[in-house]
């Protein structure tokens, strides 16, 4: 009987941790919808620590939701004007390719533990994650923050920018491409700084910038882990329903005081890991 109990305990939390699992997946669409990043910074730790799949599988499975969910808010931005292609391309040339060689080449040769400190042993796994937590700090730090969109930089000349897109571009995709995040944070100061590129066009043309590096990136993955369609195709679609969601609720909600509080939410969720991966 007493194991009988603890068969219903066990299943009962997991079902908890489950539904829990898919509410803060739609949360990752709005994030998306309504600040037009901020969606792989949450995915990742969501199916790491409430999923609880490993680290690399974790950045595998963020790609296509991250990618998928971003892809449906690049085409409702599209239709609004606000998605610059030509931009999307140019920035893509570089951030892509890397995202692409970093998930089937380099990712695959990585070691299972990367070296010993006296008897300790530092995992690519955790190595992962300290990483990542190191996105998250950087990236909230960036919302709470804010940014300049009148920062203008006339004195660079094209040639100027285009390289700087590019080197910018190599800089993402090892983001996207070892840690699973979209790099939405990084991408939009680009397009506002170097290109003058108005704040709601930023965030569409981000939005299918993100959409490119992650599917692409993804396809990396493909023939190198054993994936879960079906568990992938859940969230998936739970996410993407969140990103019209957080579309709609953009129009009522001051997207400025937004971005702060869940600048500080991520700045704490980033603490909480780093102290986890490293002293737990």
């Amino acid at each position: 009987m007493l194991i009988f109990y603890l068969f219903i305990f066990v299943e009962s939390k997991k079902t908890i941790m489950e539904i829990a699992g898919y509410l803060l997946s739609a949360l990752v669409g709005i994030s998306l919808g309504l600040i037009g990043g901020g969606g792989s910074i949450l995915m990742v730790p969501i199916l790491v620590y409430v999923f609880m799949l490993n680290p690399v599988m974790a950045t595998s499975y963020s790609l296509f939701v991250v990618g998928t969910t971003s892809l449906f808010g690049a085409i409702n931005n599209y239709r609004k004007g606000l998605v610059s292609i030509k931009t999307a391309l140019l920035f893509g040339i570089s951030s892509i390719t890397t995202v692409f060689i970093t998930r089937k080449f380099i990712m695959p040769v990585i070691p299972e533990v990367l070296f010993n400190i006296g008897n300790v042993e530092v995992k690519r796994s955790m190595a992962i994650m300290v990483l990542f937590a190191i996105l998250m700090l950087m990236a909230s730090i960036a919302m709470i923050k804010g940014r300049n969109e009148n920062v203008q930089t006339e004195t660079k000349t094209s040639v100027s920018k285009f390289v700087n897109l590019l080197l910018y571009g190599i800089m993402v995709g090892l983001a996207t491409g070892l840690l699973g995040a979209g790099g939405g944070f990084l991408i939009i100061p680009a397009l506002v700084l170097l290109l003058q590129m108005p704040m709601k066009k930023a965030v569409g043309t981000s939005l299918f910038i993100i959409a490119l590096n992650s599917l692409i990136g993804f396809t990396g993955d493909i023939g190198n882990i054993n994936i879960n369609w079906k568990f992938l195709g859940i969230i998936t679609t739970i996410a993407v329903t969140g990103i019209f969601i957080g579309g709609a609720l953009a129009k009522k909600i001051d997207g400025h005081k937004l971005k702060k509080a869940f600048g500080w939410f991520v700045l704490v969720m980033g603490s909480y890991i780093i102290i986890k991966e490293l002293f737990f």
